[in-house]
C-alpha cells in the first residue's frame, strides 16, 4: 500500500538519521528491490516488505512519512522527533512576503508557486496554452495611456508597407505621429509575432529627435526578439541598455528565459557574468529563477547539476529552489529523484505546506502512479494539510483525462462536502470531461451551476467549450460560444480564433475562415505561427495555392518560421499551373529562412517542370513551327 515506484538495477543507498529520537531508516534502491523501512520494524514483516516490491515513501502533515501514515501497526516503535519533519513547498503567501523583502524583486510569475502554469490543471503536458495565457496576462498588467486611434494608425502603416519596396520609416515620419512609451508598447504588442516589423519600428522610434527608449520600450522589444531567438541581437541590446543605464533585472530574466528555452544552457549561465558586469548580484532569486526555467523546458538533469555546481559555488538554496528542483523531476516523470530531492528538502528542515502536497500528486499522476496519487490524497484528508481546491483539480482533471466521470464527481461532491467552494478551473476539467464523451446534457447542467453559484465562465472554460465544438465539427456552435465570450467581457485569445478558424477550413467554408482572420486582427490581435499555419493549411486544401504562396511569403519576410504544411501538394498545384518562377521563388526564400528540405521540394518541381517544358517543346512540321 505504500507508493511503488519503477526503479532501475543500479543500486544506490543512503541512510537517514534524527539524533534526537529512536527514528532510524534507510532508503535502498536496486537489485529487485527498493525500500523505505524502519531499522526497528521486526525482521518478519522486514522481510514481507522487501518481497512486496519496489516501495518509496513521501512524508505528509504528520511527522512520520507517508509510510507509516498508511500503515499503522503495532509492530512499529516510533518516537516523534523534537521538531516536526518538514515539507517541501512554503504557502504561497509566506513566499510573495519572503519575495518582497529580498532588495531585488523577480517580475511577472517567475517564482509564483500558486500561478496555474506551476500544477497545471490543462490536459496534457503541453504548457504552450499556459504560456500564452501568462503573456496575456502580463499585457493585461500594463495599463497604456495611449490613443488606440493612434496605435492602429501606426500599425495599419506597418501592415500595408512593410513588405512592400516603399520606405515605411518615411511614411511613418509623415503621419505626425505624437511618440510616446505608452504607443510604443501597444504597437510592438501588437507585432509582437513578427520581429522584423517589430524591430524596424522600434528602431524608428529610437531615432527620432526628443525620444529615447526606456527600459520598458527595451525590455518589449527583448521579449520580441527573445521569443523568436534571435540571440545575438537579443543580447547586444542587452549590452545597448547597459550602455545607456537602463538594464533591469527584467532584462536579465528575459534572456535567461529565452536562452533555457531554447535548452542553451550554458548560454543561460553566461547571463550571470553579464550581471556581475553591470553591478547586479546573483541572489538566490536569480538563480532560481534559472533553475524554473530549464525545469519548465524538461531540462531537470541540467536544472540539477547547476544547482549542485552552484551550491558548492557557497550558494545557499532556498525553500524555493529545492521545490523547483522537485517540480523539475516530476515534469520528466522521474519520481525517484523527486523523491530524493523531497527527503533531502527534510533534513533541511523546511516547513509543509499544502503546494508541496499538489506538486506531488500532480507529479505521480504525470508518471501514471494514479493509485498512488489518491493515497496521498486521502492521507491529506486525516494529516493534513487539507486538500484545495487546487488540490481537488489536479483530482478531478486526471480521472476526466480517463473518463472515469463518476469518480471525478465524486472528488466534486466531497469537495463542496468539505465547504471548499470550487472555482472556475475545476468546473472547467467536468466540463471537458463530459463534453469529450458527449453528455452535452451535462455540459449545460454545470454552466447553469457556475452562474449560480457566482462562479461564471472564464476565458479557460470558454476556450475549453470552443475547444469541444470544434473537434465535434460544429463551427457555427463555436462562433456562438464566441460571441457570448464577448457579451460577457471576456477577451478571446489568439487560441480562440486559431480554433475556430481551423474549424471552419476543415467545414471548408472559405468565408468564414477568412472572416475569423479579419476578426482577429481587429481585435488587435497578432497572428502567431499557428494562425499562419492554420489560415495557409485551409488555403491549399481548398485549392486556393496563389493566396496561401502570398501569405506563406509574408509570414517568412515577418521573420517567422515556415510552418508545417504538405509542401508536395503546394508544389504540385503551382506545378500543375505551370507558374515555374513562383516555385524557384519559394525555393529561394525557404532556403533563405532555413527550410532546406521544403526548399528542395520545390527545387525539384520547378526542375520537373523544366524537363517537362522542354520534352514538350516546339517541332517543326513543313516548315512550321508548332
Amino acid at each position: 500500500m505504500s507508493l511503488s515506484l519503477r526503479t532501475s538495477t543500479k543500486t544506490t543507498s543512503f541512510i537517514r538519521k534524527h539524533n534526537n529520537s529512536r527514528l532510524c531508516y534507510r532508503f535502498f534502491h536496486g537489485g529487485p528491490t527498493a525500500e523505505l523501512f524502519f531499522l526497528n520494524q521486526r525482521p518478519r514483516l522486514r522481510e514481507k516488505r522487501r518481497r512486496g516490491g519496489e516501495q518509496v515513501c513521501f512524508p505528509c502533515g504528520s511527522s512520520l512519512p507517508l509510510f507509516s501514515l498508511l500503515h499503522s501497526s503495532p509492530y512499529y516503535s516510533l518516537c516523534r522527533v523534537s521538531s516536526q519533519i518538514p515539507f517541501v513547498l512554503p504557502h504561497s503567501s509566506s513566499l510573495h512576503k519572503k519575495l518582497l523583502a529580498n532588495s531585488i524583486s523577480l517580475p511577472g510569475n517567475v517564482l509564483d508557486l500558486n500561478h496555474r502554469g506551476f500544477s497545471s490543471v490543462t490536459d496534457g503536458d503541453s504548457d504552450s496554452e499556459t504560456d500564452n495565457e501568462s503573456d496575456n496576462a502580463a499585457a493585461d498588467s500594463f495599463k497604456s495611456r495611449a490613443d488606440p486611434n493612434e496605435v492602429e494608425r501606426v500599425c495599419k502603416v506597418i501592415d500595408e508597407l512593410f513588405g512592400l519596396d516603399r520606405n515605411m520609416e518615411a511614411v511613418l515620419d509623415e503621419c505626425g505621429i505624437n511618440l510616446t512609451h505608452d504607443l510604443v508598447m501597444d504597437v510592438l504588442e501588437r507585432f509582437r509575432h513578427a520581429r522584423k516589423p517589430a524591430f524596424r519600428f522600434f528602431c524608428w522610434a529610437g531615432q527620432k529627435p526628443g525620444f529615447d527608449h526606456d527600459s520598458r520600450t527595451y525590455n518589449k522589444m527583448m521579449n520580441v526578439l527573445a521569443k523568436n531567438r534571435q540571440f545575438e541581437t537579443m543580447v547586444a541590446m542587452l549590452e545597448e541598455m547597459g550602455a545607456k543605464g537602463v538594464v533591469t533585472m527584467d532584462t536579465f530574466v528575459i534572456a535567461m528565459k529565452a536562452f533555457a528555452a531554447a535548452k542553451e544552457r550554458k548560454k543561460a549561465v553566461e547571463i550571470f557574468e553579464l550581471m556581475k558586469k553591470y553591478k547586479y548580484k546573483v541572489g538566490v532569486d536569480t538563480i532560481n529563477c534559472l533553475l524554473d526555467s530549464l525545469g519548465r523546458v524538461k531540462l531537470a538533469k541540467e536544472a540539477q547539476a547547476l544547482f549542485e555546481k552552484l551550491r558548492r559555488d557557497r550558494f545557499t538554496p532556498n525553500k524555493s529552489s529545492y521545490t523547483i528542483l522537485l517540480n523539475g523531476w516530476c515534469r520528466v516523470r522521474n519520481l525517484m529523484e523527486a523523491g530524493r530531492v523531497w527527503n533531502e528538502m527534510i533534513d533541511k528542515g523546511f516547513e509543509p505546506d499544502i503546494v508541496a502536497h499538489n506538486v506531488m500528486i500532480d507529479g505521480l499522476l504525470r508518471s501514471r502512479q494514479t493509485s498512488d496519487a489518491v493515497k496521498l490524497f486521502e492521507v491529506m484528508k486525516t494529516k493534513g494539510p487539507f486538500p484545495n481546491v487546487r488540490s481537488c483539480t489536479i483530482m478531478i482533471r486526471e480521472f476526466c483525462k480517463q473518463a472515469k466521470m463518476n469518480e471525478a464527481v465524486r472528488y466534486f461532491d466531497e469537495m463542496l462536502d468539505s465547504g471548499c467552494q470550487p472555482d472556475a478551473a475545476v468546473y472547467t476539467c467536468l466540463i471537458t470531461g463530459f463534453g469529450n464523451q458527449k453528455r452535452m446534457d451535462m455540459v449545460y447542467r454545470l454552466l447553469k451551476e457556475m452562474q449560480e453559484k457566482g462562479c461564471p465562465p472564464d476565458g479557460r472554460t470558454y476556450n475549453a467549450l470552443i475547444n469541444l465544438l470544434t473537434n465535434q465539427r460544429m463551427p457555427d456552435d463555436a462562433m456562438r460560444v464566441y460571441k457570448k465570450m464577448i457579451q460577457t467581457g471576456i477577451q478571446p485569445t489568439i487560441h480562440t480564433f486559431n480554433m475556430i478558424m481551423k474549424s471552419f477550413f476543415q467545414s471548408r467554408n472559405y468565408d468564414m475562415g477568412c472572416a475569423i482572420w479579419d476578426e482577429m486582427s481587429e481585435k488587435g490581435f497578432c497572428p502567431d505561427d499557428i494562425s499562419y499555419t492554420v489560415f495557409i493549411g485551409g488555403l491549399i486544401r481548398l485549392g486556393r495555392s496563389g493566396e496561401a504562396c502570398k501569405l506563406l511569403e509574408e509570414m517568412i519576410e515577418k521573420g517567422m518560421k515556415a510552418p508545417q504544411l504538405d509542401y508536395n501538394k503546394f508544389a504540385a498545384d503551382f506545378s500543375r499551373a505551370g507558374k515555374l518562377d513562383i516555385l524557384e521563388e519559394l525555393a529561394q526564400k525557404m532556403k533563405f529562412s532555413g527550410k532546406f528540405e521544403v526548399s528542395n521540394i520545390f527545387t525539384r518541381r520547378a526542375e520537373m517542370m523544366k524537363k517537362k517544358v522542354k520534352r514538350k517543346g516546339p517541332f517543326k512540321t513543313d516548315g512550321r513551327c508548332i
